[in-house]
């Protein structure tokens, strides 16, 4: 299932070309991911006071297509890759229209409140699952 979020370009987002500044693209698809796992229902407050879990960015790797620029309208679509207890990957991407601007592969990691890897309960994971046709 693919995830959309829709997005404008703000001034705030540009640098003094009008052009959205290189770790703003982070900023969205972190928006975009935050949103995938609401839409899936997952509570992610909920998810840290009734378990103990969080979710951290482990690896980030970018390439950056064509700028942006202020007041585009973008969408952030967002992808899951691969799912292992502790682990998600995701492909997500910025879109002006059909014109692709941004791409990345991240991968985030559960973590305890102590910071140690731990495991996502079967009721989350099953969430992540595709569903069965």
């Amino acid at each position: 299932m693919t995830h959309e979020l829709a997005i404008r370009v703000y001034y705030e987002d540009t640098d003094l070309a009008g052009i959205v500044y290189y770790a703003n693209y982070l900023k969205f698809i972190e928006r975009g991911r935050s949103e995938y796992v609401r839409a899936l229902g997952i509570d992610q407050a909920a998810l840290k006071r009734g378990h103990g879990i969080v979710f951290a960015v482990r690896r980030v790797e970018a390439d950056y297509l064509r700028p942006a620029k202020y007041d585009d309208e973008l969408t952030v679509k967002t992808d899951l890759v691969a799912e292992t207890g502790a682990r998600l990957v995701l492909d997500q991407s910025v879109w002006r229209g059909a014109e692709k601007l941004f791409t990345a592969t991240v991968t985030i990691v559960c973590l305890s409140e102590t910071g140690a890897p731990t495991r996502l309960p079967a009721d989350v994971r099953r969430k992540f699952a595709p569903p069965v046709h």
